[in-house]
């Protein structure tokens, strides 16, 4: 298989060449385990960056992801802000992101319409949430302070926690709602896509965990985060795909076109899909 120009410079940059490259990556070993990095979009510069953008969402920018080399080995913290700009996305910079699938127990699939005060992929249709696990050690999956050992199976959980966190804040669902335990990991997809056209500032380039639950939670959508959402049947949701006035964000897309139907039809037999291998979509 042949593989793009992009994707041969990514898998070619080391840990040492990307601290380098991207001087404000933290080290992992000299992160502090704090969310957020305080006044990292105050510049002059950033001011012009996010002229016109809702202050929340600009706030939302100063939290720190989880920086990755190619083999999804967590490097260091990065603002949302430095991760998301398409000018550090075109150098190679990656970073970890999960997708989660809320089905209820009639098996319908709880969509969402990202809100319009967004500032990535504004206004599109996707999956029930996205986001990022932040690098503290609860998300991260282990804490680098005793250098505690990282494996797949301790990123998923702390790819868990952060879901949990983000569902509450988007949608509104409480924890109770969707223990951890209920969450199945599936898989790691690999992508990168600009937000809207080629030309765009903001992007995406992220090792993404999928996770499923099946579930019946209480939600009030933050109107802030969540433009409009409901349930729907696969028969509904391919009937949205062929609604033309409708977009939906590109990672949805992928893993619809990919993956989702097969996994529709065995909800209750999701086991037999695990894959511990990333799947490349560059």
């Amino acid at each position: 298989m042949t593989t793009s120009a992009y994707h041969q410079l990514v898998q070619s940059l080391t840990k040492e060449e990307i601290l380098k490259k991207f001087d404000d990556i933290v080290p992992l070993n000299e992160t502090t385990d704090t969310p957020s990095t305080a006044n990292s979009t105050n510049s002059s510069e950033d001011k012009e960056l996010f002229k016109g953008q809702d202050e929340e969402q600009i706030k939302l920018m100063e939290e720190n992801c989880i920086v990755l080399d190619y083999d999804d080995v967590p490097i260091g913290a990065g603002t949302k802000k430095t991760c998301h700009l398409m000018a550090n996305i075109n150098q190679g910079l990656l970073h970890r992101a999960f997708s989660v699938f809320l089905f209820d127990h009639n098996e319908k699939l709880l969509l969402q319409q990202r809100a319009d005060e967004k500032i990535t992929f504004a206004n599109m249709w996707t999956n029930t949430c996205c986001s990022h696990p932040l690098c503290v050690s609860s998300e991260l999956g282990a804490d680098t302070k005793v250098n505690e050992e990282l494996s797949l199976e301790k990123a998923v959980h702390g790819a868990k926690v952060a879901a949990q966190r983000k569902l509450d804040q988007e949608l509104g669902i409480p924890a109770e709602d969707i223990p951890l335990k209920e969450f199945k990991f599936l898989t790691r997809i690999h992508y990168m896509s600009p937000s809207g056209g080629a030309d765009s500032k903001w992007g995406e380039h992220e090792i993404d965990y999928i996770l499923i639950i099946k579930a019946d939670p209480r939600y009030t959508p933050n109107p802030n985060e969540v433009g409009d959402s409901k349930y729907v049947s696969k028969e509904e949701l391919k009937e949205m795909f062929n609604d033309s006035s409708l977009v939906f964000t590109p990672w949805f897309k992928l893993i619809c076109e990919s993956y989702l139907f097969k996994w529709w039809d065995n909800l209750d037999n999701l086991d037999q899909f695990r894959n511990e291998t990333i799947d490349r979509m560059l």
